[in-house]
């Protein structure tokens, strides 16, 4: 394994067919001292970009295939064909990490590796479908993090902000599998209310899809296996924030500087880069 001999963390960012999200992802993953390749997911199935090469897997957001088959049908069903053992291989055998976000998260839950449980076998367990609004959104909304969460992407982190923007991000868990969450703190996001904190309840636009007990993002058992709807790539700088004009205004009133022009998104990625230094090289 490539990985194994380099002092540097590599990232792994499929892009092509729809997907959208590269380049902030790239982007954000250097920022957090980490080396990352754009590889077109054509040339991951065919093999000629070996997944084992790297330590850390990111399936970025976007809409593969125009999401005509529903949210990463057509992603998940490629990747179960082509590189679904090498995947399992990068997991289970050498103990990288896998992130999905957005439309990578829907693929990660239709490849059955979120959530992830002993027993899933490769199933469906959870559905990512279509917004209780009816129509696309694109906002920016307020997450609580479960502090007791074994996911290693959010360590040190009680609540943050990040835009989402799908049509389809209402998380629904199948039978039995919401109670197996909440045993494992496998639930490691929640939509929350801006001005409180306090869980949004469903409460639209603050959930702004419906998603069941109000899930934004889960784990697996592990820790190393991460999706979430919202988009941690988009907040690479301060200047990101759909807030950010008001927030410069009160800084420049109070005489007050920003300790780092860095948006908070960087702390999810910078988490993941530490964790693969620490383990991984």
């Amino acid at each position: 394994m490539m990985g194994k001999k380099t002092k540097e963390v590599r990232a792994l960012v499929p892009y092509g067919e729809g997907l959208n999200c590269d380049h902030e992802t790239k982007y954000i993953f250097e920022l957090a001292g980490a080396r990352a390749d754009l590889v077109h997911v054509k040339d991951i199935e065919s093999k000629n970009v070996k997944i084992n090469d790297y330590h850390i897997l990111c399936f970025i957001g976007g809409f593969h295939a125009g999401d005509e088959n529903g949210g990463a049908v057509k992603w998940a069903y490629d990747t179960r064909r082509f590189i679904y053992d090498e995947i399992l291989e990068f997991v289970y055998q050498n103990k990288n990490m896998v992130m999905g976000i957005c439309n990578g998260f829907q693929n990660l839950a239709n490849l059955g590796l979120l959530p992830g449980f002993d027993d899933q076998g490769g199933r469906r367990v959870l559905s990512v479908s279509y917004n209780d609004c009816g129509n696309f959104r694109d906002q920016w909304v307020k997450l609580k993090v479960n502090q007791d969460s074994p996911c290693i992407y959010t360590k040190g982190i009680d609540t943050i902000e990040f835009p989402i923007r799908h049509g389809e991000g209402k998380v629904i868990p199948g039978e039995n599998v919401l109670e197996k969450l909440v045993d494992g703190n496998q639930i490691v996001m929640q939509y929350c209310i801006k001005q409180t904190g306090e869980l949004a309840n469903k409460y639209f636009p603050d959930n702004p899809n419906g998603s069941v007990y109000d899930i934004a993002g889960i784990c697996d058992p592990t820790g190393r296996i991460f999706g979430l709807m919202p988009h941690p790539e988009a907040f690479n700088h301060w200047t990101n924030h759909d807030q950010w004009t008001r927030k410069k205004y009160h800084l420049s009133k109070n005489k007050e500087i920003l300790e780092s022009k860095l948006g908070d998104g960087v702390k999810i990625f910078q988490n993941a880069v530490q964790y693969a230094k620490e383990h991984l090289l």
